[in-house]
């Protein structure tokens, strides 16, 4: 199936009018990629909200002050660590991934995704908690998160570096990854694959399409896979 996008803002587009990340993840199945959605913990803030766009890896530090002047490191004394400089690195079409920290405090929160907004980027995801829901909410910033919780990063957590290589249960996360979430999960897909993987669900989310036309006009569920080899 020829490439029918030409940057990332048509691809986005396509992804967003025609799959879902059931078939993305069926087609990945059927490549051998078998581990490539994150746990179903994740998930968003609200059903209807769809995350898709190129990863900016963000790598936090649990912390047990806000500062330390007898300590050696450059960001013991540093409120947030490098929090600040990563969300004013958002670009556009990308998506604050943030990993590293204890499930203790909040790793994103209303002001961010306000930030976040302004530069263009298209969501937040992290492997913890939000906060400021109704905030975020009424932003309309799709923001992926294993729960709510208030509690504040300030003195518990710093990121530490960004723009590097995660790790989210085994399942890595290069800068610029493409990563593809609705509510019933995110999966990421790779970089050397990612032209074959788009092609192939699109072919199959067509032809489920005319599977489900079928079994509407009263064809059998083994006649369909037989005939369309999708179920």
């Amino acid at each position: 199936m020829p490439k029918t996008y030409s940057d990332d803002h048509e691809l986005f587009t396509i992804i967003k009018q025609e799959l879902f990340t059931a078939v993305v993840g069926d087609v990945m199945d059927k490549m051998g990629l078998l581990h490539q959605f994150l746990p179903p913990e994740i998930k968003p803030l609200r059903d209807d909200m769809v995350l898709i766009g190129r990863a900016m890896t963000v790598l936090e530090a649990d912390f047990f002050s806000e500062g330390d002047e007898s300590a050696p490191g450059p960001l013991s004394n540093k409120p947030f660590g490098l929090m600040l400089e990563a969300l004013d690195d958002l670009k556009s079409g990308e998506v604050y991934v943030a990993t590293g920290a204890s499930p203790l405090y909040a790793l994103w929160g209303e002001l961010m995704s306000t930030r976040a907004l302004h530069l263009g980027a298209n969501g937040a995801l992290v492997n913890g908690f939000a906060r400021d829901i109704p905030g975020i909410l009424a932003l309309d910033f799709p923001t992926f998160a294993t729960g709510r919780y208030a509690q504040d990063q300030g003195p518990r957590g710093k990121v530490i570096d960004y723009r590097v290589a995660l790790e989210i249960a085994g399942i890595r996360i290069e800068p610029g990854t493409l990563l593809f979430g609705d509510l019933e999960g995110v999966i990421v897909i790779p970089k050397e694959a990612e032209e074959e993987i788009i092609a192939r669900a699109l072919e199959k989310a067509r032809g489920e399409k005319l599977v489900a036309k079928a079994i509407r006009g009263g064809m059998s569920a083994v006649e369909a896979f037989e005939k369309f080899g999708i179920m």
